[in-house]
């Protein structure tokens, strides 16, 4: 018996997990990390040996397309119903949260989230409740109730707007009962929740709802529910569209981080494109999103420039700049308009989302992946108001409806168990040479310490294969970077600009090295290695420092130069002159960006053997047979010769730059750190 239960058990969790994962990995249904599904089943008490009714839902903040069985809440279903005996009103419902912790069984799993009571309260096996594009906009249409009816009959539901909670559970439980015809409901302003006696009844009737709205707005709706396409705000060609996304947006980035620091994520989807060429953009963006699990991530409206594309580069920044001013007023107003006593303090007024017509959408987060959510939301609520405009009107739920969520004492207690964030966490970070040796190194150091990295190197396969060994494009990228060339390395920094926003870090450590005598020298010889080095960086350095100027945040400029610099060794004339002139430019630089809160440093490595790319290439050979001793013994002989004699690897330098970037040096700039385990002639005076 007692196998048969557990059987039963792990097969009711199975059939959630999968039919979760199945919902949630097709954006029709719901976006990321948004709405919960649940089944009911049985278990045996380990304590008593009797058979109970146990309830599995996903668990708040999880996601339904990558749930696993971690992310589920389990509570005893008889005691999660008993709370309606206790529950003492609509005005203290969410003091019904913290109940829901003397319902969990063993240790419970993963916190319960607020549509718990959604789950419990409503009589079937099985709920799924969903954010779907086709039954928002039924949700948000000003004549919802009707389109309810006409579309559905008598087989949906229609419920008011009511903040998620256990009222809104009592409520949806008592229109099931009332209407045992019924498969689900559509939610005022808010989403869906359908039911079933088995989950494939319940994922059936899900996609039913969805599905048949989806069907009733393509057949019924206007043919252009934005309106007629205004002349001028029509999508540039991607070519140009690309090159001013990437003109406007480390400006763009430093308005939306006024208050924080943000990562930014573009897209030009020609859905939004479309939108931003309509006459009725600024009408339908000021009254903002609808959908809770929307305007948590985008604010309640976006920043929209008022420009036609054709504009100039400076005529759009100007009044980026004055909407960005008028938009911190406007939310001021909001916070202003809506707070009382207890409510929390305002968490920034900057816009999450900025639509620039003929170019397309930027949103911000606090991580690559927050900011890439919140547009896939902004982009949720267009399909929502083009759904809800073509067959009625667009009306959201109230700007007061939001601000109750938006500042809501259980979603400021989310936000505060979070954990701290990582040092380098929000910061953008390009490092070049970075497929190979210490780059690689100081670029797997900067993303452990939360930074987004953008791997540069002359090979872009490689590069690529480095960002893949540090995680998805969330984290890193890879970018083709000839650091002697203008155009080359214009072109990397606009990607890393559009790959994440902007950019706060840059490493110079491309290099490459020929050991020579003097005489053996060619000019071709000097030449390359300048080109690469001093002029590389040169080169980077000024691409990355007008990013830096414009964006208005401060950052960081890191050499990688060489003991070298200050060493005279043999046969390294042309290596070593273009590292002293790196190590110049440290100086110069320092004291011509620290106006702008840039700060400029080096770190002067020496004898870096192992994992180096320049040491693999044939200079590890040339240096052995300079100092007569085996090429495979390169790396201990540099190592005996310093005061502490210990070999130098790539992950000391990374340290540095991990040191030099991060919260504690944030006074120090013209200073170069020896990472070279001591060579007393190489001691800076």
């Amino acid at each position: 018996m007692t196998q048969s239960i557990a059987s039963t058990t792990t097969n009711a969790a199975a059939d959630l997990i999968a039919r979760s994962n199945r919902l949630g990995s097709d954006k029709k249904n719901t976006n990321y990390a948004g709405g919960n599904t649940s089944a009911k089943g049985t278990a045996t008490d380990p304590v008593t040996g009797e058979e109970i009714e146990l309830l599995w839902v996903k668990g708040s903040g999880g996601d339904l397309g990558t749930l696993t069985e971690n992310g589920l809440s389990t509570l005893r279903l008889d005691r999660m119903r008993s709370l309606v005996n206790v529950y003492p009103g609509v005005e203290r419902e969410d003091e019904m949260v913290a109940a829901f912790d003397y319902c969990l069984h063993g240790k419970g799993g993963a916190a319960p989230s607020i549509d718990t009571a959604m789950h419990g309260l409503v009589n079937a096996n099985h709920v799924d409740h969903l954010h779907p594009d086709s039954g928002i906009a039924i949700a948000t249409a000003a004549n919802g109730r009707e389109l309810t009816a006409k579309i559905f009959g008598d087989k949906v539901a229609w419920v008011d707007w009511r903040r998620p909670g256990f009222q809104l559970g009592l409520d949806i439980a008592a229109i099931k009962d009332a209407n045992p015809q019924a498969v689900g409901c559509i939610l005022g302003g808010h989403g869906i929740t359908a039911w079933g006696e088995t989950s494939e009844e319940s994922e059936a009737n899900s996609l039913w709802i969805i599905d048949t709205a989806a069907a009733y707005i393509e057949e019924h709706g206007a043919a252009e529910p934005f309106g007629p396409i205004v002349a001028g705000f029509e999508a540039l060609p991607a070519e140009q569209r690309n090159d001013l996304a990437a003109a406007l947006a480390p400006t763009i980035r430093g308005l939306a981080s006024t208050d924080k620091p943000m990562v930014g994520h573009f897209t030009d989807d020609e859905r939004v494109l479309d939108f931003l060429s309509r006459e009725k953009l600024s009408r339908l963006a000021a009254l903002g999103t609808s959908c809770p699990d929307h305007f948590l991530r985008t604010k309640v409206k976006p920043m929209v420039l008022d420009l036609p594309a054709t504009a100039s580069v400076e005529e759009q920044l100007d009044r980026l700049n004055e909407l960005h001013a008028e938009y911190r007023a406007d939310y001021q107003a909001y916070y202003d308009a809506h707070k009382d006593e207890n409510s929390p303090a305002m968490r920034g007024a900057d816009p999450l989302i900025v639509l620039v017509p003929g170019v397309g959408m930027f949103s911000y987060g606090a991580n690559k992946q927050t900011a890439r959510v919140a547009g896939e939301f902004y982009l949720n609520a267009i399909n929502v108001m083009r759904g809800a405009e073509a067959l009625d009107a667009y009306t959201p739920i109230s700007d007061a409806e939001k601000f109750r969520i938006e500042y809501w004492a259980l979603e400021e207690a989310k936000l505060q168990r979070m954990p701290k964030p990582k040092s380098h966490a929000g910061r953008i970070a390009l490092v070049t040479g970075a497929a190979s040796g210490i780059g690689k190194a100081v670029a797997k150091r900067l993303a452990a310490e939360g930074a987004c990295v953008v791997i540069a190197d002359l090979d872009l396969a490689k590069a690529q294969a480095a960002a893949a060994e540090l995680g998805d494009s969330d984290v890193a990228v890879g970018v083709a970077a000839n650091v002697a060339d203008a155009a080359a390395v214009q072109a990397a920094i606009d990607q890393a600009v559009l790959a994440f926003g902007g950019l706060d870090l840059v490493v110079n450590n491309a290099g490459l090295s020929l050991s020579k005598s003097l005489l053996e020298t060619t000019e071709a010889d000097w030449d390359l290695q300048h080109d690469v080095m001093a002029k590389g960086s040169f080169l980077i350095s000024k691409a990355a420092a007008k990013v830096l100027i414009d964006q208005k945040m401060g950052g960081d400029i890191i050499y990688i130069s060489s003991k070298n610099s200050v060493f005279a060794g043999p046969n390294n004339i042309a290596y070593s002159a273009t590292k002293a002139d790196q190590a110049h430019q440290v100086r110069l630089l320092a004291v011509e960006l620290g106006e702008h809160g840039v700060r400029v440093n080096g770190i002067n490595p020496d004898g870096v053997v192992r994992g180096s790319g320049i040491f693999a290439g044939g200079w590890g050979a040339k240096r052995a047979a300079t100092y007569g001793v085996a090429e495979e013994d390169l790396g201990q002989f540099y190592a005996n010769r310093t005061i502490l004699k210990r070999e130098v690897v790539p992950e000391n330098i990374a340290d540095a730059v991990y040191v030099l970037t991060g919260p504690e040096l944030t006074r120090t700039t013209g200073l170069h750190i020896p990472v070279d385990s001591g060579v007393a002639a190489a001691f800076l005076r």
